[in-house]
């Protein structure tokens, strides 16, 4: 079956920035991407049809008439990919206002599925829904499958079949305590000597957890993710480095970011009051009803050492905050600076050679397409200056 995976034009400026630099359906929640688990219970010929046209060029895009579309920000089940299949050429499928999937382009007949439906709106979405898609996932993941055997040097509290450590994959010294839920463990990935783990926790391949780090319930670290000191909550899309002590909780970190040594975010405001967090459609900030938020960072940003961010801070693409003090709750893309000295505009220059030198030490290179897609962000992300 071809399948196309589309964004919601409305809910993809909701996830900004994080839905710059891909698609909804391409954000890390859980264990793998919603794209993924769409594939793994749902198997046939992907491809996408992004919101943003400057996205097809890294995201293989289609709009045949016969395929079947799912939204990328509907988190699948297996009874919903059960119904989904179902679906008949003309069809799509409602959740009372919140549409699924549509057989074929032109699709008016209405079916109406009276399941439970898991959706991402809101860029809090994404680590509120975290703990509940690690479980699923670690059960769909793990069906049938033998973890390799975990060293004696660790000490588990709670159950040891909720552990699971793929090949290659390197954990002693550890405290893993599985009680409110798994630990899910990628290829070569490392947990250092005196960490403490508490599921449900899920690191993917070649993520490295240095010594004595304390990770609390519902975090994900992507591939190549590297983290120390304290997280809480967090997920990390893949290849950002927050690898020293300072505290991030309620967080969501994208793709080659760093957090320098002794960054700290805040995740709850010091007189108990409501969130509210910056949000790109609307371009205000707008209320959230959360008690906990801590910072949402875009891709290939970075902050210096003992960076201090307010509750729910939202950073953009290609930032890079240093100095003292507490930097605004939000800041535009492409821009550098912090709170003693205001911020002032990236070079597209000076941004590409950053990018280059960091994704070199993972054996990555920007692409000419990369490129494309950055400079179009850019004219995007002018209107938030």
């Amino acid at each position: 079956m071809k399948m196309i995976i589309y964004d919601d034009a409305s809910v993809r400026c909701d996830l900004l920035p994080m839905s710059y630099t891909r698609p909804v359906g391409a954000l890390r929640i859980g264990i793998d991407t919603i794209a993924e688990k769409w594939q793994a219970l749902l198997p046939g010929e992907y491809m996408w049809s992004p919101a943003a046209d400057y996205l097809t060029e890294i995201f293989p895009s289609s709009d045949d008439a016969t395929a079947l579309y799912v939204a990328g920000h509907i988190i699948p089940d297996e009874a919903l990919a059960k119904a989904v299949a179902a679906l008949q050429p003309g069809q799509k499928m409602m959740c009372g206002d919140e549409e699924i999937a549509h057989f074929g382009k032109d699709a008016t007949e209405k079916v109406e599925y009276t399941g439970h439906v898991c959706a991402v709106h809101h860029l809090y979405d994404i680590f509120m829904l975290n703990s509940d898609a690690i479980h699923a996932d670690f059960a769909r993941i793990t069906a049938g499958r033998n973890s390799i055997q975990l060293s004696a040097t660790n000490t588990i509290i709670g159950d040891p079949a909720k552990i699971f450590i793929e090949e290659g994959a390197c954990v002693e010294g550890a405290f893993l305590n599985t009680t409110a839920g798994p630990i899910y463990v990628g290829r070569d990935a490392e947990i250092m000597e005196g960490s403490m783990l508490r599921g449900p926790i899920a690191l993917c391949e070649h993520a490295v957890v240095n010594m004595g780090t304390k990770i609390y319930p519902g975090t994900t670290l992507g591939p190549y993710c590297k983290v120390g000191g304290e997280l809480n909550n967090v997920v990390m899309q893949g290849y950002s480095n927050k690898a020293h002590d300072g505290f991030l909780g309620n967080a969501v970190i994208g793709e080659w970011c760093n957090l320098g040594a002794g960054c700290v975010a805040s995740n709850l405001k010091n007189d108990y009051s409501p969130i509210r967090l910056w949000n790109y459609s609307t371009a205000h900030f707008e209320r959230t009803g959360l008690q906990f938020c801590g910072l949402i960072m875009g891709d290939h940003s970075k902050a210096g050492i003992n960076t201090m961010f307010n509750t729910a801070t939202v950073i953009g693409v290609g930032v890079n905050v240093h100095g003292s003090g507490f930097p605004r709750n939000f800041v535009p893309s492409f821009s550098e600076g912090g709170a003693s000295n205001g911020f002032t505009d990236v070079s597209m220059t000076k941004f590409f050679e950053i990018a280059r030198r960091m994704m070199a030490r993972r054996h990555k290179e920007l692409s000419v397409a990369d490129e494309r897609m950055f400079y179009a962000i850019r004219l995007a992300a002018e209107n938030f200056k």
